[in-house]
């Protein structure tokens, strides 16, 4: 008996590139049955692209696409729009994340898929929401990242926007979506039918810049920001300014070096100077004469004083590496990390351990490493397996919906559908 939390929800993924996969990927990784529908010509585009063994499925996709099944069907051919909505008429949910307008020209309106199952949940990325006048526009991760606010107050404030390396337009909408499919399915325990669920890239950046949103109401009413570095002595305009590494909660922070960081790039660690914690953190740094300084005592009179607070944290730090600062910092409970390699990551036991990286296995590419649930639960542990080849279950989905052995030979060199 399969007792995975989602076991028993049959999942449509019209998805492609990072947005819509990244939301079907954790629903598979929780039980679903995700069903990935690709074009028979070359699949989803991410198949291709960036590839690092020429003929074998790129990263970018196995990556986004573990633990779903794939079905590659020609939906412009009146064959492949009957497997379609046959598909939709057994599903509980449908995702897509094409252009705007694309399924109503492919003749799959949400009014018509509601027709045919009116207890399926459509779930829909797009780049962004009804009411923007934008809302025709395709976009992708930076230009989501741009239109959400992100970029204009990343970055220092001496240089243009910036945009993450964190998929905050892509994997963010993602999950955004996890989040209202899951709500609508207890919902239609309820009423019994299912609702169109929407969610826009611009939308989802926008959520998580709720901080900025706040820094800026509170700059249109004092006319500074006194935990950014531009307090007290620099200028602010009318707008949320770039503040580089300052942490932006009330407790100031900043990227320190570490001892070799003229040869590694990440010889680094982020220090965090606790309001509540300040007693501890001079004892941990060798400074604690600064605890009853006056001029040191509270985080008002300390402002002035931080970047001379941080140079001179860095003088502790010349001779440690980012680990073993950390560990002493740990100690007394300064807010700390080091600032970790991509390389770093993938080789870390303890995220090995936690299943937040894997190793799995795909079958023509062989093993390889991926991202993990990054959500644990007490009862489940997610199984990670490799991504689907494409048309991996084109016969077995056919077969279960009816179609002789026959029938489907003749799609297939119709080319309505492909198979392996």
């Amino acid at each position: 008996m399969n007792t995975s939390p989602l076991a028993g929800i049959k999942i449509i993924d019209f998805t492609g590139v990072q947005a819509g996969p990244a939301c079907t990927q954790m629903l598979a990784w929780f039980g679903a049955d995700v069903l990935k529908v690709e074009r028979v010509t070359s699949g989803d585009v991410t198949r291709h692209q960036l590839r690092d063994i020429p003929g074998i499925d790129a990263l970018y996709f196995t990556m986004l696409n573990s633990n779903k099944r794939s079905l590659a069907i020609n939906i412009k051919t009146p064959q492949g729009l009957e497997i379609m909505e046959k598909l939709i008429k057994d599903a509980d949910i449908l995702v897509e994340n094409f252009a705007p307008g694309a399924m109503d020209r492919m003749g799959l309106s949400w009014q018509h898929i509601h027709e045919l199952n009116p207890r399926l949940i459509f779930g829909s990325v797009k780049g962004f929401n009804e009411q923007s006048p934008w809302k025709d526009l395709k976009v992708y991760e930076n230009v989501a990242q741009c239109a959400g606010g992100a970029a204009s107050t990343t970055g220092f404030w001496d240089g243009p926007p910036t945009v993450s390396a964190a998929a905050l337009g892509d994997s963010n909408t993602g999950m955004h979506l996890v989040i209202g499919l899951l709500t609508a399915l207890l919902a239609r325990e309820k009423t019994g039918a299912g609702q169109k669920v929407s969610v826009s890239m611009q939308d989802a950046v926008i959520n998580l810049c709720r901080v900025k949103l706040r820094d800026q109401e509170r700059l249109e009413r004092v006319g500074y920001l006194e935990e950014y570095p531009q307090y007290p002595n620099g200028t602010f305009g009318d707008t949320v300014p770039r503040s580089g590494n300052a942490g932006g909660g009330g407790q100031p922070g900043w990227v320190l070096k570490c001892k070799g960081w003229e040869n590694d790039p990440n010889a680094y660690i982020y220090f965090t100077i606790q309001e509540q914690n300040w007693a501890n953190t001079c004892q941990a740094i060798g400074k604690p004469e600064w605890t009853d300084d006056p001029a040191y005592t509270t985080a008002k009179a300390r402002q002035p004083h931080l970047f001379d607070i941080f140079a001179e944290i860095e003088k502790w730090l010349a001779d440690k590496t980012k680990y073993e600062a950390v560990d002493i910092l740990r100690k007394y409970e300064v807010p700390s990390a080091p600032v970790l390699s991509m390389k770093e990551i993938a080789h870390d036991p303890a995220l090995r351990a936690s299943s937040t990286v894997v190793e799995v296995d795909e079958e023509k590419r062989g093993k390889y490493l991926t991202v993990g649930s990054p959500i644990k639960f007490s009862d489940y542990v997610p199984t990670i397996t490799g991504a689907p080849l494409l048309g991996e279950h084109t016969n077995q989905v056919l077969t279960d919906l009816g179609y002789t052995a026959d029938q489907i030979a003749q799609m297939a060199a119709a080319e309505v559908i492909r198979n392996q």
